[in-house]
């Protein structure tokens, strides 16, 4: 991806040189168009697009090149694939933006332009040429909104421009250091503070973030960013009273403002209060009618507190007001349980065929086309939309398989039986939590939802505590100049007192999402990754694995959409090699901490629900009570894509489900390996 230097009139990096076959060397390439030898720059880039047509970098520069020769048709050839390559590439969309504005087509340009700034704000370019052609078509309340943004970036140091440059592009360690850098010249700067936080979220550090937020915030209580900001890291930290408190205060310097009613109104979700935001959407809706963000929302908030219809009708409202609404269309087909009529599947596929769909939403059809499909028992049109929808996502991510791979076997070097076994005397002795781990899909949120039927025990949310208790020990290294050893070799150096420390903390974190019930549950499924961390901190939790034959368990994985973290779920052959080192890992424990892990399948759920209720009862400590069997008539709030399925009796119908897909799922077949293959066939 290209980062900054100079062309005539944008910016774009080449750090790649001349390799050992003698091809041109991009920094030279950019010289010559420095230079306006663009006959020559493109001879050479097509020398370097023979062998490596996704080359991004030489993409890019083809793209410029034939602008600046107007031949602009060739130019936005090259940005399609581009664009396909990298959706979010900021540069890309500005290049369109520029190619558009060339050719005299004012609004296509305006619209290139909006993408580019939405993906990458630092672009100056491309805020500048919106507010001229906003400026020409008389449109001044837009031309405003713009000017607002580009005032911001020309007050804003030029350190911290790159750093917001970099932020978008990914370039997460880089955009750290000179951030850091600039704060050690500039201490409380707080931009920067709000940018080295959106760093530290994005790292999945939130501990720091919300301390950099709470403290800008204390320099600036009026700066509505750094407050904004605030509020999403108290979210994304469940401390939900508190992001609840000052949503209010936000809303109370502005009661009117649409945007701060919809703050207010998703905190007060958080905290099971729908009365509250639903009023506040409607009043959003008065003021915005058929906003189809807030219809959405409005969506959101019926389908957790279990009102299907008004849920069904609110998502319908959404896409009356614009169709090309993607995640309303796909909220429908979360549902799991409604289905799309002949006319709504009419309107589905006119939009995927629109062109000018935002990635996004192209996103967000893609899989809701194959769920139509699928209910319609078409799955080969089903497979094809699906495989569109990953192959999309797939585009935005770095996962890395191998990496992951890496990173699960650390664990089994690391944390020995001999080193695991100081947890019994060196962690926090709290019994309360009760870890459901696995794979997503596996029916983590069925085992949750029987064992917070049961009056001893608290059902609570997919916590992110552990996972990020991790990253705070990965960063120490960091921090502390590379000094200190990586995750998880640092659990090895770490005191009684601190292993003690943590698992407290993790009690006192927790707490907030507790009723009165002496147990609760945390059902993050990536814990499995950590188990080792788990019991140093916490020896006397318990621990349950859930797990589902891993076709099923791959295939549910791959036609959901999920909102974060299961990066691995977008290819075929990545949620292979996943399952498969779950499982390693997962037989590790059981030799390191041996009963330690109770593992609890699926489809013996499904076929002896009391048998297996009973199982999960006895390893945590607890008498059996019917009301787990009846669990679906349990009234609590669930939001996780089995919200409506675990609101009903179990069924067996869906356990070969997968099979109806089986023709086109031989990498993930492959991916698997013989091995755990043969444990289920």
């Amino acid at each position: 991806m290209a980062a900054t230097a100079s062309f005539p009139e944008d910016a774009v990096a080449v750090s790649r040189r001349e390799d050992e076959r003698g091809k041109p060397e991009l920094a030279s390439i950019q010289a010559r168009i420095v230079a306006k030898r663009y006959r020559e720059a493109l001879s050479d880039l097509e020398i370097i697009l023979k062998d490596e047509p996704e080359n991004t970098d030489a993409l890019y520069m083809s793209a410029v090149c034939r602008r600046y020769r107007r031949e602009f048709d060739q130019a936005l050839t090259q940005l399609r694939k581009l664009q396909a390559l990298t959706p979010e590439n900021g540069r890309a969309h500005q290049e369109e933006g520029h190619a558009c504005r060339d050719m005299g087509r004012p609004e296509e340009a305006l619209r290139a332009y909006a993408r580019a700034c939405r993906f990458n704000p630092a672009l100056v370019a491309g805020w500048r040429n919106q507010l001229d052609i906003l400026a020409r078509l008389g449109r001044r309340a837009e031309a405003a909104q713009v000017k607002a943004q580009l005032d911001y970036l020309e007050r804003l140091p030029q350190p911290l421009v790159i750093v917001l440059d970099l932020i978008s592009q990914g370039k997460l360690l880089k955009a750290e250091d000179l951030c850091r850098k600039f704060l050690r010249k500039v201490p409380h700067h707080v931009e920067a503070m709000r940018l080295l936080a959106d760093i530290g979220v994005r790292f999945g550090v939130l501990a720091d973030a919300e301390f950099l937020l709470e403290s800008a915030h204390d320099f600036e209580p009026k700066n509505v960013r750094v407050h904004m900001d605030y509020i999403q890291v108290l979210r994304k930290r469940q401390k939900f009273a508190q992001a609840l408190e000052q949503a209010e205060r936000l809303l109370e310097t502005s009661p009117d403002h649409p945007q701060f009613q919809s703050i207010y109104a998703i905190e007060c979700m958080q905290t099971g209060d729908y009365d509250t935001a639903l009023g506040l959407l409607d009043k959003v809706l008065e003021r915005i009618p058929g906003d189809p963000v807030t219809l959405t929302s409005k969506g959101h908030a019926y389908k957790t507190c279990g009102q299907y219809e008004q849920a069904v009708a609110s998502y319908r409202s959404a896409l009356a007001s614009q169709p090309l609404h993607g995640e309303a269309w796909y909220s429908l087909s979360n549902l799991k349980v409604y289905s799309f009529s002949d006319s709504e599947l009419e309107v589905m596929n006119a939009q995927v065929r629109n062109d000018d769909l935002p990635h996004a939403d192209r996103v967000h059809l893609s899989f809701a086309l194959g769920k139509a499909f699928e209910d319609r028992n078409d799955f080969e049109t089903s497979f094809t939309h699906y495989t569109q929808g990953n192959r999309l996502k797939k585009a935005l991510s770095t996962y890395d398989a191998d990496k992951m791979t890496n990173e699960l076997r650390a664990q089994q070097r690391v944390c020995t039986a001999e080193m695991l076994s100081r947890g019994a005397t060196a962690g926090c002795p709290a019994g309360d939590p009760v870890f459901v781990v696995g794979l997503p899909r596996a029916g983590s949120t069925l085992l949750e939802q029987i064992l917070s039927s049961h009056s001893r025990v608290d059902g609570t949310l997919e916590l992110p505590n552990i996972p990020s208790l991790s990253q705070q020990l990965r960063r120490r290294r960091r921090g502390r100049g590379g000094n200190e050893p990586d995750y998880p070799e640092i659990l090895t150096t770490l005191s009684d007192e601190e292993l003690r420390g943590f698992g407290q903390q993790f009690i006192d974190d927790t707490r907030i999402h507790r009723q009165d019930a002496p147990f609760f549950v945390d059902k993050m499924p990536n814990n499995f990754r950590h188990i080792g961390l788990i019991h140093l901190i916490l020896p006397n939790a318990k621990i349950i694995d859930a797990r589902r034959h891993p076709m099923a368990c791959g295939f549910s994985g791959y036609k959901q959409l999920f909102a974060e973290g299961q990066e691995f779920t977008y290819d075929l052959a990545d949620l292979g090699q996943y399952y498969r080192d779950y499982v390693e890992l997962m037989d590790y424990w059981d030799e390191a901490l041996p009963g330690k892990v109770l593992r609890v399948q699926y489809e013996e759920v499904v076929d002896d629900l009391e048998t297996q209720v009973r199982r999960l009862l006895d390893h945590c400590g607890l008498e059996f009570e019917p009301g787990c069997l009846s669990y679906h008539q349990t009234e609590r709030s669930v939001r996780t894509p089995s919200s409506e399925q675990v609101r009903q009796p179990i069924y067996q119908s869906g356990l070969d489900y997968w099979r109806n897909y089986e023709s086109w799922l031989d990498p993930l077949r492959d991916a698997l390996g013989e091995d755990v293959r043969n444990r289920y066939e």
